[in-house]
């Protein structure tokens, strides 16, 4: 019987028998004073308008017992969808009053806030569901990761792509040798379809009355209210998202960190249209340098450069590429350059394909998912660590993966120090910047014409010392009254 059990079966069958080891039904344990891990899970959401809205609906066979948002006409169909949920502003309230009822966090608010919601979450032993990008800086993804793994706690990011085959198929393909060794990737993505490039509005405006600026604008400075910045823009403005590299390489470069087992890079060099002081770019370039690995499986994975282009730009298309095709798949696409063959795949490792035609046979070494993302990630909650089968983008992979995304944020707005820079990852520190390094970015656009002629009267900060400017951008200072747990 042993010879009958195929290599390929028993490796796609052994994560579901572990989890069934561990979801047991409740009337085997409903007299030892726990709770079945088979009863719904009590899950509070934060940031529930538009994206988190549907996160939300993904769950709601779980029991979704609060709702917080800082915009309440823009959570108003979560609101109505789910009227026996309470409904809060803050969700530092929400956790003073209800944390003994909930068992789960959904994170779905701009950027800049992920991670001090999950991360007080996690400290009280909750599990925790976080969209992309997993958090605004690098310090902050790290501090993630350990906190998983000191309170073992289920966890996942929302970069739903991760749970799909393609990304699968690509590892697979890669490590066992299909295009040889991979000294060079190159992706992009449609984004930006929100406004960047933007002026900082001269003039606030009066906040809705159903908007807590405050709430909103959270650990980073306050600046008058106005409505270019939220609900859905947030993401083309730095001090609360990450511009299209942000928010598009989270679903593009996975398979990428995930084939090539990338972990920390030793280089990085970006560069873009106008660099502004608030509003990410119109378009940027970026190159990101990882040193050689050890080797995986069939194949040798030498040190590695991964460009990336966003803004409308693309990579040039490679000799062989069949005239006419479009690089684009569904908002993105990555191109493998291997010493054999050169694969291509779109956003969210969406079709993979060998530009040479072949179509490769090889072991089934990864485990399907066939529940959704976000269901995936409900079923891990519901199992024990020990026996835990860890979602596809759990913070001890999520947490490294968005440290290399941040990473291009970093490039693209150190540019002006014109080099490239070096990176201790370890340290978290570029180690190439020197104390009396300064640099000068430009707070407003000045072009407008005037008599038919152009005008470039930029408005430029003061030098601002790049160590310390730095040093910003990979851990920020919160405002007064926010706070991060400590790193463990």
């Amino acid at each position: 019987m042993k010879d009958q059990i195929s290599r390929r079966k028993f490796i796609g069958n052994s994560a579901v028998a572990a989890a069934g080891f561990t979801i047991l039904p409740s009337t085997v344990i409903s007299g030892l004073g726990h709770k079945a891990p088979s009863d719904k899970l009590n899950i509070a959401g934060v940031g529930v308008g538009g994206k988190g809205f549907g996160l939300m609906r993904a769950m709601q066979t779980e029991n979704i017992v609060a709702l917080c948002d800082v915009d309440w006409r823009y959570a108003k169909g979560a609101f109505d969808y789910f009227p026996n949920a309470k409904k809060y502003w803050d969700w530092r309230k929400m956790y003073d009053e209800m944390m003994n009822d909930i068992d789960a966090v959904v994170v779905a608010t701009s950027d800049h806030t992920h991670a001090a919601i999950a991360a007080h979450a996690m400290t009280q032993g909750k599990h925790v569901y976080v969209e992309k990008p997993l958090t605004h800086t690098v310090y902050e993804s790290r501090l993630l990761r350990k906190l998983a793994e000191k309170h073992k706690v289920a966890t996942q990011m929302g970069n739903q792509g991760a749970s799909a085959e393609g990304v699968s198929f690509v590892k697979e393909w890669i490590q066992n040798g299909e295009i040889g060794e991979v000294t060079r990737v190159e992706s992009f993505t449609d984004r930006p379809i929100w406004p960047q490039g933007l002026n900082t509005p001269r003039q606030g405006q009066w906040v809705p009355e159903t908007l807590n600026w405050d709430l909103f604008i959270g650990p980073a400075k306050m600046r008058p209210f106005n409505e270019i910045y939220t609900p859905w823009n947030f993401r083309g403005w730095w001090d609360f998202g990450t511009g299209a590299l942000g928010d598009m390489a989270c679903h593009i470069l996975h398979p990428v960190f995930k084939a090539l087992n990338l972990g920390h890079p030793t280089k990085v060099q970006g560069s873009s249209t106008l660099l502004l002081q608030d509003s990410a770019p119109v378009a940027e370039k970026v190159r990101i340098v990882f040193p050689e690995r050890q080797r995986l499986r069939r194949v040798r994975m030498p040190e590695v450069e991964v460009h990336w282009y966003d803004g409308g730009l693309q990579p040039l298309k490679p000799d062989n590429w069949p005239a006419g095709k479009n690089m684009n798949v569904a908002g993105g696409g990555v191109l493998f350059y291997g010493t054999k063959d050169i694969l291509h795949t779109g956003c969210y490792g969406r079709d993979p394909w060998l530009l040479s035609g072949r179509v490769p046979d090889v072991p089934k070494t990864e485990r399907r998912i066939t529940l959704s993302h976000e269901m995936d990630w409900v079923r891990a909650c519901k199992e024990s660590p020990e026996n835990r089968v860890e979602p596809s983008s759990a913070f001890h992979e999520a947490g490294p993966f968005n440290e290399m995304v941040v990473m291009g944020v970093l490039a693209v707005r150190l540019q002006e120090l014109h080099k490239e820079l070096q990176w201790d990852g370890e340290k978290m520190e570029f180690t190439n910047i020197g104390d009396d390094e300064s640099l000068r970015i430009v707070i407003e656009d000045g072009f407008q014409i005037t008599d038919g002629h152009p005008t470039f009267d930029k408005t430029m900060t003061e030098p601002l010392n790049a160590k310390a400017f730095s040093q910003e951008l990979i851990k920020h200072k919160y405002r007064d009254g926010w706070n991060l747990p400590s790193m463990p």
